[in-house]
């Protein structure tokens, strides 16, 4: 079997795992044939997440060198280079909006682009920008917020690339190696990889289905002293919990009382119908709120804002910016800019909301029965597992079945997390798609669990 190991020259880490995995089929290391082993085991070895690994084995698949066999597993190809993504797994594990029909991403990006370029200040997209972002991206930034932090002022809004990008500045602006950062017991993997890379300890908050606890908090507060808190108030990932308006008071209420910070990342905020005041809003001068793109639009813009308390911390975070990422992709930002002024980035939102209900009807109508969360107008739900799953005992079943979904050690910061899998609705390309792969997991769970299995 194939031993995992990453090429450490490849630009992102999942092509390090197929460029390693392709040198090793060419040198007759790896036969074809051979069975890889689970995502799963693949993640541990190499110490990054399932979804890292998941990408890599769809680009695997693209290119030709593996096949997914259902109820089998990932197979090498006898001749690689074939039929190039014939086999494909159905991913359920990349929370990526679906796409609607209208606006076409593919017909209105290349025009949006070409009208930048062709503009009289087109050239000023092909050049280098300052790391707060360019004035004209920062007020469209600030004009887009103010639907949903009154308030928000172009002075105190970075542009940034992407939501990763902006938290791992945070925190490298915020905490030193040691501090305690507040998160729910199960968090976005994001963080947890920030966390790993800074040194940070993250303490887990008890959760309901509305979300972190205030109480659990200040008690935390009492106990661990931390600096900061990171929060999802709206549809959170993994839980789907969004935080009510007393809860969110309440949580801005003990934070400014011991004096911890807030980041608050709301991606999908946007696609609720219903306005909930922000954190940002509650205790502006504790909040720093995040606002990516990638689930309202594309993941493709690479763009995210923050809102910084003030405008000297907004410029503190650019000084940061400017020794990792440096800029924000300045046609991807003035692209963003296009769709704000002409409406078709709440156009977006409007077409992935209505798109993202009729996902989650299909889902509620095929685990009819089954103990999930979920919010209708998000794009993920969070199933919690009949008593006799293990989560990565049917996330393995699932995989040998052609289907990628991530259980929820990959989310846990209490050492024993639920047994549920999140479950990602948008990726897939069309209902029918969908409704397949959601009703053969349906089929899945209906199976005896792994370890209840007779050993033949």
């Amino acid at each position: 079997m194939w031993r995992p190991h990453l090429v450490d020259t490849a630009r992102l880490k999942y092509l390090g795992i197929v460029d390693a995995l392709e040198a090793d089929i060419q040198a007759g290391r790896v036969s074809a044939g051979e069975r890889l082993p689970p995502q799963r085991a693949i993640a541990e070895a190499l110490g990054v997440d399932l979804t890292t690994v998941t990408r890599a084995l769809n680009e695997a698949q693209r290119r030709g060198l593996v096949s997914a066999q259902v109820g089998r597993g990932t197979f090498v190809r006898d001749e690689p280079g074939g039929d190039e993504g014939a086999g494909a797994p159905l991913d359920l594990s990349m929370n990526i909006p679906p796409q609607p029909s209208e606006p076409d991403l593919r017909r209105i990006l290349p025009q949006g682009l070409a009208a930048i370029l062709a503009s009289p200040s087109g050239a000023l997209a092909m050049h280098y920008q300052e790391s707060t972002g360019a004035p004209a991206d920062r007020a469209a930034a600030a004009s887009w917020l103010t639907g949903r932090v009154a308030g928000a002022a172009s002075d105190r809004t970075v542009v940034t690339s992407g939501a990763q990008a902006a938290l791992f500045a945070l925190c490298a602006l915020l905490l030193r190696p040691g501090d305690v950062v507040a998160a729910g017991a199960v968090t976005y993997p994001g963080l947890k990889a920030v966390a790993a890379q800074q040194g940070l300890a993250l303490a887990p908050l008890a959760m309901d289905g509305e979300g972190i606890l205030p109480d659990g908090f200040e008690a935390l507060c009492r106990e661990r002293a931390p600096k900061l808190l990171y929060l999802i108030p709206s549809i959170d990932n993994p839980t789907t919990a969004t935080l009510p308006a007393d809860r969110r008071r309440e949580i801005a209420t003990v934070a400014r009382r011991y004096g911890v910070m807030l980041i608050e990342d709301d991606p999908y905020a946007p696609l609720r119908s219903k306005r909930l005041p922000a954190l940002a809003e509650l205790a502006p001068e504790l909040t720093w709120h995040i606002a990516t793109l990638s689930k309202c639009a594309t993941p493709a813009l690479r763009v995210a804002y923050v809102l910084a308390p003030n405008p000297t911390a907004a410029i503190r975070l650019a000084t940061v910016l400017r020794s990792s990422v440096l800029m924000a992709p300045p046609l991807s930002a003035a692209l963003a800019t296009r769709w704000i002024a002409d409406g078709t980035l709440d156009d977006f939102a409007a077409g992935i909301r209505a798109e993202n209900r009729q996902r989650q009807s299909l889902a509620v109508s095929i685990f009819s029965g089954l103990d999930f969360a979920a919010d209708p107008e998000g794009h993920h739900l969070w199933l919690r597992l009949p008593q006799r799953w293990r989560a990565a005992e049917f996330a393995d079943l699932a995989e040998r079945a052609g289907l990628a979904i991530v259980p929820a050690s990959a989310f846990a910061v209490s050492p024993h997390p639920a047994e549920a899998v999140r479950i990602s609705l948008g990726i897939a390309p069309d209902r029918g798609v969908l409704e397949e792969g959601l009703t053969q997991l349906s089929g899945l769970l209906a199976q005896p669990a792994l370890g209840a299995r007779a050993v033949v």
